[in-house]
């Protein structure tokens, strides 16, 4: 695509929003700076009124519509952030907003967006998956002559996701990088033309979950095609298939793109909240999760990175902690089958496990043999590096075992 033919106007856009976007602290993290020898800011999206960037590009585009466009309303699909951006844009501009949400939607979400909209919009839980949900939007759009609002393969709201790039050049205009999350490419798009456009210097690091690599797929396939299956856990950023438009604007753009795995976001999540009292959902902590993996390329640079949101429901947090301590190689999880002899447990707990390990799990997988039969146990170590001496004293004395951390669809199945 002729990147030229685009009117994306992003500086513009800022004009246009700023009486209801807030401009995002960038704020210097002195513990990242640290770590990776360079000055490292963060770009907090997170503290955006709906706690996300989305609501940038979904009031842009709503407030650029005809009068008799909004006269008419609008609708979306969404379960997350675009839908209470979506939501509030609806509530500022007084205009009737439906918006569309799987059937399955946690109820804070539900409420969450029903509390932006305040009496402006009406949400539809219809379908078990996205897809289904969209199309009904789809729909439901043209029947009642309504405007469907893209969640980001859209002009306007690409346009409107560039604001983040504007308020960061002002703030930063000698800034070497930025770390930019990817899900359906919208911020990515958005941030990419506006800097190529004004400081072409400056590098793009594009990062998306391991689980739902779907900019990379696109990128060896030579234009969007759909994944088969992704991991959900990354919810923000987990996006089937990449946009059209935003491919052709974030493949030309982009100076690289790289899979972080969802362990190291989780260790992320955990490290933002303990030492800068931050809370991001995992797509926020996307961005800075990747640091680690351009450790190199960052030293003595001005690295900005977008905490893209923080709408992090706290009943995930268990399974945030377990997902750290699992990449990190803290937890491990075996099916065990004790030697024929009496005193296996008790070998097992006071000659293989370390002074400060711990069995975190214990259940017999056999409920009739609970003498004889395999037995499900989760292991904490104290020092991810004594992994390799507990499996040899495992040999040693003889324990028949399979690791099924290594085992993805065992690890599933049974934990």
């Amino acid at each position: 695509m002729d990147l030229s033919t685009l009117t994306i106007d992003s500086q513009q856009a800022a004009e246009r929003i700023k009486e209801v976007v807030y401009r995002t602290p960038l704020q210097y993290n002195l513990h990242l700076s640290e770590k990776y020898d360079a000055d490292i800011y963060l770009k907090r999206e997170d503290l955006q009124v709906v706690r996300s960037y989305k609501l940038r590009g979904a009031y842009n585009k709503i407030v650029s519509l005809s009068e008799e466009e909004r006269s008419k309303g609008v609708t979306c699909a969404s379960a997350g952030n675009h839908a209470q951006g979506v939501a509030l844009s609806c509530k500022k501009l007084n205009i009737k907003g439906v918006i569309f949400m799987p059937g399955p939607t946690p109820r804070q979400k539900i409420t969450q967006t029903e509390m932006w909209g305040n009496g402006n919009i009406e949400i539809v839980l219809t379908g078990d998956t996205f897809d289904d949900c969209q199309k009904a939007a789809l729909d439901y759009s043209q029947e009642h002559g309504m405007t469907f609002i893209p969640p980001f393969d859209d002009i306007k709201v690409i346009e409107g996701q560039g604001t983040v790039a504007v308020e960061i050049l002002e703030d930063l205009p000698d800034l070497d990088a930025i770390f930019l999350p990817i899900g359906g490419g919208g911020l990515s798009s958005g941030v990419s033309y506006h800097m190529k456009k004004f400081a072409p210097q400056v590098k793009l690091y594009g990062v998306e979950p391991e689980g739902a690599p779907s900019m990379l797929a696109a990128l060896k396939n030579g234009g969007p095609i759909e994944l088969e299956q992704i991991n959900k856990f990354v919810d923000g950023a987990a996006v089937k298939k990449i946009g059209a438009l935003t491919y052709a604007i974030s493949s030309e753009l982009l100076d690289s793109v790289k899979p972080i795995p969802e362990g190291k976001i989780c260790t992320t999540i955990l490290q933002l909240y303990n030492k800068d009292a931050i809370v991001a959902e995992p797509a926020g902590a996307l961005s800075i999760a990747a640091l680690e993996f351009h450790k190199e390329e960052i030293k003595g640079k001005k690295v900005v990175c977008v905490v893209s949101g923080g709408n992090n429901d706290i009943d995930r947090m268990s399974e945030i902690k377990e997902m750290s301590l699992l990449y990190e190689g803290f937890k491990h999880y075996f099916i065990v089958r004790f030697p024929q002899r009496p005193g296996a447990l008790r070998l097992l707990v006071t000659e293989v496990l370390g002074p400060k390990d711990d069995i975190t799990r214990f259940e017999y997988i056999k409920k009739t043999e609970r003498e004889r039969g395999p037995a499900l146990i989760g292991i904490e170590l104290n020092d991810p590096k004594d992994y390799t001496s507990f499996i040899e004293r495992m040999k040693a004395y003889k324990f028949d075992f399979i690791e099924i951390n290594k085992d993805q669809t065992l690890f599933e199945y049974l934990v």
